[in-house]
């Protein structure tokens, strides 16, 4: 080959890479969704690359007592890595990292719980980063913070995408906000919002078994928290209620949320592990609950927001048991699956259906993945 040609096939090598589209990560979390997350990200650039002329790039992989930095871009072995060469940090210092290395569009995370951790955003917007969270935290906060979020995104050109937060890999949030924006008149959404709970009272219905007994399935098959308590109160479906609610833009606050807690008195002041050998206090009610239902019934853990949803104080946001017909939509759900009925006004007493695996680490982990990679098409 001529000392030409090998000059020519430089500068083309350098042009198109030059032409690809760089997007630099920082992730923050790193137990089941977030360790997932990087790997399929990891696994996937040398694709992503070649099909959408794309490269991602992972500077940044913290937890919440250290950081590790490689503005080249963690490698497979992250995590044994991390574990020698992580170093005790603050949001601040992720920030200064990718300013010292000219990092360009960048986007920031959160596959955390942590209410301390989302107090960063409003440094991280302002700083360049663009948001993708699957933590809900940041959209169930007060109002005041919620509208700060926004306003701030506006000021910075910047985007906060949570598909994740209701329905985990379902397109649920989305499709909600399209119709919103497009001016559809949402009358009405009602659900099973949460896989465990899914998966509970789908098992409790099919069979004649003790709640107890079913509740230690699900436990074991790590459908629920490790203190299933997170669940059986109702919280977390309150939240993403209340989430759904804000993309309608109604002024609303998680006190606000109606929630039936399905723990027993006598459970919820327990220890964890007092609990957990406590569970038969659960049979008696529920047994009574699934015996006094009409004929053809199951009982279904459901999210409702509905009323006057052009009155920003007009809304009524549910959560309770409720006995429903077996071959209703919402009677039919099989699983962990979680389904949403979203009822309009142009589609009348048809709503509009999303089912599908609304819980675990790997589809959440594939949701979230599916937001950055919108952020990156919209990158310059």
């Amino acid at each position: 080959m001529s000392t030409e040609t090998i000059k020519k096939t430089k500068t083309v090598i350098d042009l198109d890479q030059i032409r690809k589209k760089h997007v630099n990560l920082a992730i923050f979390g790193h137990g089941s969704v977030g360790s997932i997350l990087i790997d399929q990200i990891i696994n996937s650039c040398e694709e992503i690359s070649k099909r959408r002329n794309l490269e991602l790039n992972i500077f940044a992989i913290a937890n919440s007592t250290s950081v590790l930095f490689n503005k080249e871009g963690v490698k497979t072995n992250w995590f044994d890595t991390k574990a020698k060469n992580g170093i005790a940090y603050n949001i601040h210092d992720v920030i200064d990292f990718a300013k010292h290395n000219n990092l360009e569009n960048l986007i920031a995370i959160d596959n955390t719980a942590n209410e301390e951790f989302v107090a960063g955003y409003k440094s991280l917007i302002s700083q360049g980063f663009s948001l993708v969270s699957s933590n809900k935290i940041g959209n169930t906060l007060g109002l005041d913070f919620y509208n700060e979020i926004r306003t701030l995104l506006t000021e910075n050109n910047k985007e906060y995408l949570y598909e994740t937060n209701v329905g985990a890999g379902l397109p649920l949030v989305d499709t909600i906000k399209l119709l919103h924006l497009s001016g559809e008149n949402i009358t009405r959404i009602k659900g099973v919002f949460s896989g465990s709970l899914s998966y509970i009272f789908n098992s409790f219905s099919e069979k004649e078994e003790l709640f107890s007994n079913v509740l230690q399935a699900a436990i074991k098959k790590g459908f629920t928290e490790p203190d299933p308590r997170e669940d059986l109160c109702g919280n977390d479906v309150g939240r993403k209620l209340l989430i759904l609610a804000r993309e309608l833009e109604l002024h609303n606050e998680f006190e606000d949320v109606k929630i039936e807690n399905l723990i027993p008195k006598s459970l919820r002041k327990l220890s964890k592990d007092e609990f957990l050998t406590s569970l038969s206090d659960f049979d008696a009610p529920f047994h009574i609950r699934r015996k006094n239902q009409d004929s053809n019934h199951v009982l279904r853990y459901v999210g409702d927001l509905r009323g006057d949803l052009s009155r920003n104080d007009g809304a009524i946001l549910e959560v309770k048991l409720v006995s429903v017909l077996k071959d209703s939509m919402i009677g039919q759900l099989k699983g962990s699956d979680s389904i949403f009925e979203i009822y309009t006004e142009s589609y009348g007493k048809n709503p509009i259906v999303i089912q599908g695996a609304g819980a675990g680490a790997e589809v959440t982990a594939r949701g979230v993945f599916g937001d950055i990679l919108r952020l990156s098409d919209r990158a310059n």
